[in-house]
């Protein structure tokens, strides 16, 4: 299995995993345009996605989907939650698979394990992908931590986790407080510290690869974010990728 990021941040989101044959995208909130000049940055084209997986319906995760989906005849996984929120927009798509956030399925060769997330969407929901030897688990876009989200996390071998801002940057912005409340609450984006606190709690026995990913522009930076899940890992700074907004990262190797 290998994995790379197309972006990641309030500017729109979309990762990759391919194992053997089957490539699929986790989100798409980019434009077309900016899709395909990304996906080619890693030599792909969009002919060569087997599938889209959705997290939720915000616009930085979902607003390229069903144009991308359309275009090039690509599947679609989602939730019901979601896809009634977006019901109108998805409905010309002839291919539209739903999902149950508790129930594991497979996409041709890669295994795929939803899991529910206190966010404020319909019905959010986050993934582990497998190739039966390896995983790879994604978490962004919630607000808090669970004792679910922590079981399904651990032993993973690569983990892209939200740390989406630093508690004081964004307590002394120049944001509403009501956004502020809304980004922080429990419903809201994972935080620095909370991040790490997750983090600590993993088994990360198997962990080859880690990337601080959704941060946010204004209230962190990646230092702060690679600081914070460094700590929980006893591990060099360095070693703590971070999934840009404008460049992603590259592929990633799982052995």
């Amino acid at each position: 299995m290998r994995f790379a990021c197309l972006g990641s941040g309030s500017q729109g989101n979309s990762l990759v995993v391919e194992v053997a044959d089957t490539r699929l995208l986790l989100d798409c909130g980019l434009t077309m345009k900016e899709t395909i000049a990304r996906l080619s940055r890693l030599d792909l084209d969009p002919g060569m996605i087997d599938g889209i997986v959705v997290t939720h319906e915000h616009d930085d995760h979902i607003s390229g989907v069903a144009r991308l989906a359309r275009k090039f005849d690509i599947p679609v996984w989602l939730t019901h939650g979601t896809l009634r929120s977006m019901e109108k927009v998805f409905a010309v798509l002839p291919k539209v698979n739903i999902i149950d956030s508790h129930q594991r399925f497979a996409i041709d060769a890669i295994e795929i394990e939803p899991y529910p997330v206190p966010h404020d969407a319909y019905e959010p929901a986050q993934f582990v992908f497998g190739d039966g030897a390896v995983r790879l688990g994604v978490l962004t876009d919630t607000g808090c931590s669970t004792p679910h989200i922590e079981a399904v996390l651990s032993r993973c071998h690569a983990l892209v986790l939200e740390c989406n801002h630093d508690a004081q940057m964004l307590a002394n912005s120049d944001y509403p407080s009501s956004l502020k409340q809304r980004i922080s609450g429990r419903f809201g984006h994972l935080e620095n510290a909370a991040a790490a606190k997750l983090l600590a709690n993993l088994d990360c026995s198997r962990l080859q690869h880690i990337f601080a990913a959704h941060l946010s522009r204004t209230n962190n930076t990646p230092l702060l974010a690679q600081i914070a899940l460094s700590s929980s890992l006893s591990c060099e700074r360095n070693w703590i990728g971070i999934a840009d907004q404008n460049e992603g990262f590259g592929w990633r190797q799982l052995i």
